[in-house]
């Protein structure tokens, strides 16, 4: 959603396939994650930070790593 507000894009959000989480000053987040763009699945790396007790996230990374 991030991405696409901020893109005018119109990704839709299939699967994670892979994810790590590095504890830092709350949690990062590695994901490598599937979405369909009409219909073209593809492959993006997003890196998230989230701190919960602050009611925090950040997109740190979203970037397209290949075709599914």
């Amino acid at each position: 959603a991030h991405y696409n507000k901020n893109q005018g894009a119109a990704l839709e959000f299939t699967r994670v396939l892979k994810s790590k989480r590095q504890v830092v000053t709350g949690t990062l987040h590695d994901l490598i994650l599937e979405a369909a763009d009409a219909g073209k699945k593809s492959v993006y790396r997003a890196k998230v930070w989230v701190k919960p007790w602050e009611d925090f996230k950040s997109v740190v990374e979203f970037r397209l790593v290949g075709d599914s």
